[in-house]
């Protein structure tokens, strides 16, 4: 009987969760992780992780999902899941498992000819969890990055495809995301003041901007960096915000610019609702993840439909539920973490 860590290696964050041998979750942590700049901040990571938990890698099992192949430090996913496998190998010990999707868990030595299947499939484990608690449901999970969009029926996965480019063209990827996406690519144009203004193609503001002036965001998830590389004050957020629209922060009150903040927000929810429309079917509740999982509340709520969150489903299967905010942001770890045992019996 050994612990257990899942692991969900993504180019910008790491996400683990420790669970106990008989499937206790006992910590989850998520830390900032560079990955395109170089393996070594994934090595990094994973002594922060190994160290906030005070775990020797050799002393637990651990199974792994990732994403964090399609930087541009690889040349090809395939190339980068293999790296990235033999890399966390090196760091972690021989008792490594990995994620492959339909084809359930893989050993190091069957990563080469198995890399379509676990290339970000991260997305394929939470909802192969969630199947198991709600048989029937639409689990959203939106990240710092991106949205995953994944109907569950009969207790099954219901998309067959795997790859991004497959799911972004079925809107069940949907590159938007509460820290990291771009204010640019939400709109076109957006509503200043009662009026309609062009929004700047330019790189001057992120989604964190905006749900740090609406108050939405949690702080233990704002973990990437700034547009400008300032602070995360309001008032920075404001200034950063009010470039996107050709102003300086001194030009008008802060309350015009949470009002911008609100617009953007909007523009945003719009996006999701177009996707999530697609998979949506009568009386399916929506189920909500990730550090977005404040925006699946407001889209139930818009679309009139139930809003059950991972929390509330997974709180019947806990003793103990500790570090609500932090499960959601890290549950692709979790799920894969509990997948491993399932497919494990000890």
């Amino acid at each position: 009987m050994s612990k257990l860590i899942g692991w969900d290696i993504g180019g910008a964050h790491l996400k683990a969760a420790l669970l106990s041998a008989d499937g206790e979750l006992m910590n989850t942590l998520q830390v900032a992780c560079h990955l395109w700049r170089g393996l070594d901040n994934l090595s990094a990571a994973i002594d922060t992780v190994l160290t906030t938990f005070k775990i020797s890698p050799h002393d637990v099992k651990h199974a792994i999902t990732m994403t964090g192949e399609l930087v541009d430090l690889f040349p090809s996913r395939h190339e980068g899941v293999i790296e990235i496998a033999q890399f966390a190998s090196q760091l972690l010990g021989e008792r490594c498992q990995f994620y492959a999707a339909n084809k359930g868990f893989v050993s190091i030595a069957q990563v080469p000819e198995n890399t379509d299947y676990i290339a970000s499939t991260n997305w394929h484990a939470s909802a192969s969890l969630v199947a198991h608690y709600c048989p029937d449901a639409l689990l959203v999970d939106i990240g710092s990055t991106t949205s995953d969009i994944i109907a569950i029926e009969s207790g099954k996965v219901l998309s067959a495809a795997l790859s991004d480019a497959s799911r972004l063209q079925q809107d069940s990827l949907v590159y938007t995301g509460v820290i990291r996406t771009p204010v640019m690519v939400l709109a076109q144009k957006i509503v200043l003041s009662g009026a309609e203004t062009n929004v700047m193609a330019e790189y001057f503001a992120t989604t964190a901007d905006i749900y740090r002036l609406t108050g939405e965001l949690d702080e233990s998830a704002d973990m990437a960096e700034t547009a400008d590389g300032q602070g995360k004050s309001q008032l920075e957020s404001a200034r950063r915000l009010a470039r996107m629209v050709g102003c300086d922060f001194e030009d008008k009150a802060m309350g015009v610019w949470v009002q911008l903040a609100f617009s953007c927000r909007a523009a945003q929810l719009m996006q999701l609702k177009v996707a999530v429309l697609k998979h949506l079917k009568p009386n399916l509740p929506l189920i909500g993840a990730g550090a977005g999982s404040f925006l699946v509340k407001a889209l139930a709520e818009e679309l009139k439909v139930a809003y059950v969150s991972i929390n509330a489903i997974l709180a019947s299967k806990m003793s103990v539920m500790q570090n609500a905010q932090g499960l959601e942001v890290c549950f692709p770890a979790y799920a894969v973490a509990q997948l491993s045992i399932k497919a494990n019996p000890q």
